[in-house]
């Protein structure tokens, strides 16, 4: 990660409310706020093998289901249950 550095020093007669807002406005302006707040929700693409492994347990899990509903032990959806 790159070091940004925004330092202000009070001018004069400078009130402690204009210096902070000074301050803002010159890390604003490096806009290191923005890169951060861009990283903050980033996530990586799932490597190749656990894609494959995923699909993998998704199939199994997908054949035992139609098995055991082609034998009758989970009954078939009709659209209608849940609705009020």
């Amino acid at each position: 990660m790159m070091k940004v550095i925004a330092e202000v020093k009070k001018q004069g007669n400078e009130s402690g409310a204009a210096l902070v807002r000074r301050f803002t406005k010159r890390v604003q302006g490096t806009k290191a706020l923005m890169r951060v707040r861009a990283g903050r929700y980033f996530s990586r693409k799932l490597s190749k093998l656990k894609t494959k492994n995923r699909a993998l347990v998704t199939m199994e899990k997908r054949k035992v289901y139609d098995r055991l509903k082609k034998l009758g032990k989970i009954a078939e959806k009709t659209g209608n249950e849940g609705r009020r």
